[in-house]
């Protein structure tokens, strides 16, 4: 009995396992053999689960004008202005003039006589009245103005946390908007693999196509299928912030898309920034605040001058101490010394006026750079939007033509699934270049103290 040479055993194993793949039919030399029966591909990938409905949608000024009025930081800050108020309250009162009373009763063990008058009664009530009124109070009057800074800085800080939740807001609706483009694009990519998937499907039943085809095609649809259900869930977790930053108890969705051009010129917006961007006012308060409390040191070396009041009744009235009487006090106080502690004290305060102008130099700096960075992002995420764009058309028209290749036969699976991918990558491109220069024009709004 004769040997089959090693090399034709080897054609043979190889010539299996390609019909294995592509499903084609084996034939022996001799004899022909029956067409081997091709399996079904896997199942298709389970349905996305559902997830939870939106029930509202707001526009971009609305989920901006929400935040502000009832996200809880915002809120917080509002208290510190009612705390910043209240000691200015409290700085007033202590240089207006205060009124209190008291009243006693006293029982001693015997009365006492003298010459049949009472000298001192065994029961006695007192009844008393106190005016106190600072005449000349320089420390008093200043505290009560330095409370008065205090609380315009309360306003201004309520006014910059206030920027920068409708900030945190506004980019939250972005992201919305962001990933809800890139899950589109997903179910684009999705819809043409499904299509590419049937077809490949359809050629194999019909003996024209091969399984090695169809599980190509069915190993994208089922990436696909995975990028279409995590970027649904993103858009849910994005709705989820944005609710959570509105002050919502559920997710919200978007309403529309922003406009977010700038009102006025660029150069006209930068030379208002001082008056308009709350972190550079607050650097101006502040610093007109620590000028205020320097400058006010001398007055604690002026002498200050108080007067009290004291109407009393007794009753009854004793031999010693008429029944009605009143007492009027004036006391005045200076400091002489104090063993250098004010001169310390000046010191101190005249190193935190040179910290909040260096911080105000700081802050003004950095608000320069912001507009000149956010103007520098707009225009290179412009250019960007446009490349993306064309690559993505060009990438939808390579699909286009490959697939029509395909089913001439002219061009192979594999170079359908490569144009797949590349429209989906360029698709998500173009998501990204529209959000980048959606995030660029907002950045320049609030570097120009234009927003909210």
């Amino acid at each position: 009995m004769r040997r089959r040479p090693a090399a034709l055993a080897a054609c043979s194993a190889g010539a299996l396992i390609v019909a294995m793949l592509t499903g084609a039919p084996l034939v022996s030399a001799q004899t022909p053999a029956p067409a081997a029966a091709q399996p079904d591909p896997p199942a298709a990938a389970p349905a996305p689960p559902s997830l939870p409905p939106v029930t509202q949608r707001v526009t971009f000024r609305e989920a901006v004008d929400l935040a502000i009025k009832q996200n809880p930081t915002v809120l917080q800050a509002g208290q510190e202005i009612l705390r910043a108020q209240g000691f200015l309250g409290q700085a007033k009162a202590s240089a207006l003039p205060s009124v209190s009373a008291s009243i006693s009763n006293a029982t001693l063990n015997t009365g006492v006589e003298f010459n049949g008058q009472v000298a001192q009664p065994r029961n006695q009530t007192t009844l008393s009245v106190s005016l106190n009124a600072l005449l000349f109070a320089p420390v008093q009057w200043a505290l009560r103005t330095q409370a008065a800074d205090q609380a315009q800085i309360a306003q201004i800080s309520e006014t910059e946390v206030a920027q920068q939740i409708a900030y945190t807001a506004a980019q939250a609706y972005l992201a919305v908007i962001t990933r809800r483009l890139v899950h589109q694009a997903n179910v684009t990519a999705r819809d043409t693999a499904k299509a590419q998937f049937d077809l490949a499907h359809a050629q194999r039943m019909g003996g024209a196509g091969s399984l090695l085809n169809e599980l190509r095609a069915q190993q994208v649809l089922s990436t696909d299928e995975t990028l279409v259900t995590q970027s649904a869930n993103a858009i849910y977790e994005a709705q989820e912030a944005l609710g959570v930053l509105i002050g919502a108890e559920h997710p919200v969705d978007t309403n529309g898309d922003p406009t977010l051009d700038t009102p006025m010129s660029v150069a006209q917006a930068t030379a208002a920034m001082p008056t308009t961007r709350p972190d550079l006012r607050l650097a101006t308060a502040r610093v007109a605040a620590a000028n205020r409390v320097y400058n006010d040191t001398w007055k604690e070396w002026l002498p200050s001058v108080s007067a009290l009041f004291q109407p009393q009744d007794i009753e009854p009235a004793s031999f010693f101490q008429s029944a009605r009487s009143w007492r009027l006090t004036f006391q005045g106080s200076i400091p002489i010394f104090d063993s250098g502690f004010r001169k310390a004290e000046r010191a101190e305060r005249l190193a935190l006026v040179n910290e909040a102008q260096l911080q105000q130099q700081g802050l003004t700096r950095q608000a320069q750079s912001d507009v000149r960075a956010a103007q520098a992002a707009i225009a290179s995420a412009q250019q960007a939007l446009q490349s993306a764009q064309a690559a993505a058309d060009q990438a939808r028209r390579v699909v286009q033509i490959v697939e029509i290749s395909f089913k001439a036969g002219a061009s192979t699976n594999i170079e359908v699934v490569d144009a797949q991918n590349a429209s989906l990558a360029a698709d998500t491109a173009v998501a990204q270049a529209e959000d980048q220069l959606r995030q660029a024009k907002l950045a320049l709004l609030v570097a120009l103290g234009q927003f909210p």
